[in-house]
């Protein structure tokens, strides 16, 4: 069918009605749009229409398809080796991919992990990674290849040849209030995923208070979306579905997350952040097919790290990509920011909840997120949590400490913080980090 035969109108029009799009009414669409052949009102039209009227698994899976067609599909035939990659639906205090990449690499499964920028309450792993100093998160194609190639791990962000369409509909969606249509997530994430060169994906989708989905069962929607897409397209994909209703691990913040993953790769660390880490660490070094089923995956994982592997690979990494790996050998030799206030409960009890999201958006105040995409962040800012839910705390007792180079902001940030919490009288049930396992063969719940 040529693009002729297709009229944007009727197009938008079927939409509307809620009937469904042919695959290659949604190419044309998408093609035209990137070549600016219709404009931002229309596909503004369709993406409304698309969010109040659903898009269903074979429209979702056309969407992906254009959007990953609209740049170049990169091939990584020059890195042997299965390459599997990871996302996480984004959380507040999420670092694992510092963590994971190189435990799975120093377990001989090649990286090539393509990530973004902290935007609203939660954090960016290109953030993160700038907080190292010197390390470099933009490359050229070529570039990306090579350090695979070298290193079996490359941490670096999108290039401008790789899903340009999902550049353009995101920012679109993102002043259009459609972010939260589960086909159109499912779709500005896989085509960037597909597009960098992976054979495999494991998918981390959280649900809760600091979580994009709120409520479990919609976060299971787009696992079960998302691994449906991976399917289709040939690439084995498995999804979990995890806590995010405190923030994950102590630190917030890009250069105290940074911190804190070195303390992980180092054999210590928070046991949530642990627990999580080495369930999509063993599930990545499963489908790399160099562990015959994810729980020898998960034993290899631990190896990597008892055995200095996994850290090894990380100042490997921080090296090849231009960063100081001196502050990460010795994270003291890394200066402080200029306040660090203590934040301190105002009754005795158990900590019972955390509005994680609120959590996330003092961390913002502070200093460490951007409100919008241009906005400058400060590696520095962010605040370390001492208590979470089920711990008990006294009256006056510090449960978190701020971390700022804005001394302006906080008493602010500290009112935020302490609104943050609620704190009861009887401790709270322990909270399950990992709810349900999603793959080909439908939803599974996780039993650790």
């Amino acid at each position: 069918m040529s693009d002729q035969n297709f009229n944007v109108v009727s197009i938008i029009r079927k939409k509307r009605d809620g009937e469904e799009l042919s695959k290659e009414e949604i190419q044309f669409l998408v093609r035209a749009y990137t070549d600016d052949a219709i404009p931002d009102y229309q596909m503004s039209a369709f993406l409304m229409a698309s969010f109040l009227n659903g898009l269903n698994d074979t429209e979702a899976a056309a969407l992906t398809h254009s959007m990953l067609h609209s740049g170049i599909v990169v091939n990584l035939d020059e890195t042997p080796g299965i390459k599997v990659d990871k996302h996480s639906t984004g959380g507040v205090g999420d670092k694992l991919s510092l963590i994971l990449a190189p435990i799975v690499s120093a377990c001989g499964v090649p990286v090539p992990m393509i990530s973004g920028r902290g935007l609203g309450h939660t954090g960016g792993t290109l953030d993160k990674l700038e907080s190292v100093p010197g390390f470099t998160v933009d490359v050229t194609l070529d570039r990306y290849k090579e350090i695979l190639k070298r290193q079996n791990l490359v941490l670096v962000g999108q290039t401008e040849e790789i899903a340009p369409a999902d550049k353009r509909l995101y920012a679109l969606r993102d002043v259009t209030a459609t972010v939260e249509s589960i086909p159109l997530i499912a779709g500005s994430i896989m085509s960037k995923k597909l597009a960098e060169g992976i054979d495999a994906l494991v998918l981390d989708v959280k649900f809760g208070s600091g979580a994009f989905m709120k409520e479990l069962k919609d976060a299971q929607k787009l696992a079960e979306t998302l691994v449906g897409i991976g399917e289709q397209f040939g690439k084995e994909t498995i999804a979990y579905l995890t806590n995010m209703e405190q923030p994950l691990g102590n630190a917030v913040g890009n250069w105290l997350e940074v911190k804190e993953s070195i303390d992980c790769l180092n054999g210590g660390g928070p046991e949530d952040v642990m627990e999580i880490t080495h369930l999509l660490a063993g599930t990545m070094i499963y489908l790399g097919k160099k562990a015959d089923t994810i729980e020898e995956g998960i034993e290899k994982s631990h190896q990597a790290i008892e055995d200095g592997s996994a850290m090894q690979k990380w100042i490997d990494i921080v090296e090849e990509q231009g960063g100081d790996s001196s502050v990460v050998k010795d994270t003291s030799k890394y200066p402080p920011a200029s306040y660090m206030e203590p934040v301190k409960a105002d009754k005795s009890g158990y900590i019972t909840a955390m509005d994680a999201y609120a959590m996330g958006m003092v961390s913002v105040e502070l200093g460490a997120g951007r409100r919008a995409k241009e906005d400058d962040v400060d590696p520095k800012a962010g605040f370390m949590l001492h208590k979470k839910i089920g711990d008990e705390v006294k009256e006056n007792e510090t449960f978190a400490t701020l971390h700022t180079n804005n001394n302006e902001i906080l008493n602010k940030a500290t009112s935020g913080m302490k609104k943050a919490i609620t704190i009861s009288d009887k401790k709270p049930p322990a909270i399950k980090h990992i709810a349900y396992k999603v793959d080909k063969d439908g939803v599974h719940k996780y039993e650790s």
